[in-house]
């Protein structure tokens, strides 16, 4: 018995390029934001406002981390520390673009920096329970992020895909942290 076939969905229709032209010279101040964006721009605004926030607060922790970090197997993780700031000030960088390509203005006030944050800033006192604050942070933006995309769907694609790419990294970020961790945990064969 084969599975029923689903009917093929109507294509959209098109709109006339006589008619995109005269729209887009309606309301032109505001840049990207046509009259066909479908979010809720002050909402999207919002939680990209907070995203900033948890990256640049987990710039900070990093960068502290990797200054920090003392010990016989602390090179692997300062490495790691660094390169994930590094990474972490590149999507605090684009999320900022986006926010002014939506007609928002990028929140870096650092009075109100933690507690617009999505993750905390905790540091260790060890490598080990750096690792450890750094990867609950991780997982903490994952979830978050991974909202903010539902929530976001087909309304506005282009902060969509945005927040999807960072949300990938952060997945890798979780993952070197786990693996660090796990190395970090295992007892060294005498």
């Amino acid at each position: 018995m084969s599975a029923p076939m689903s009917e093929p969905q109507p294509k959209p229709i098109l709109t006339d390029v006589r008619k995109l032209r005269e729209t887009a010279r309606r309301h032109i101040e505001e840049g990207a934001v046509t009259e066909s964006y479908g979010a809720d721009k002050e909402k999207v605004l919002q939680l990209l406002n907070e995203a900033l926030a948890t990256e640049l607060v987990c710039t900070l922790r990093y960068r502290h981390d990797y200054f920090m970090a003392r010990g016989i197997d602390s090179r692997a993780a300062a490495g790691e520390f660094l390169e994930h700031a590094n990474e972490e000030l590149g999507h605090a960088d684009r999320i900022a673009e986006r926010i002014v390509q939506l007609g928002g203005e990028p929140r870096f006030d650092p009075d109100t920096l933690v507690a617009r944050s999505h993750s905390e800033y905790r540091t260790g006192r060890t490598v080990q329970d750096a690792i450890r604050e750094n990867l609950i942070a991780e997982r903490i933006a994952i979830d978050s992020y991974r909202e903010i995309v539902q929530f976001i769907g087909d309304s506005d694609p282009t902060t969509r895909r945005l927040m999807e790419e960072i949300l990938a990294t952060e997945e890798e970020h979780a993952d070197d942290l786990a693996d660090l961790l796990g190395s970090s945990a295992t007892p060294t064969k005498q």
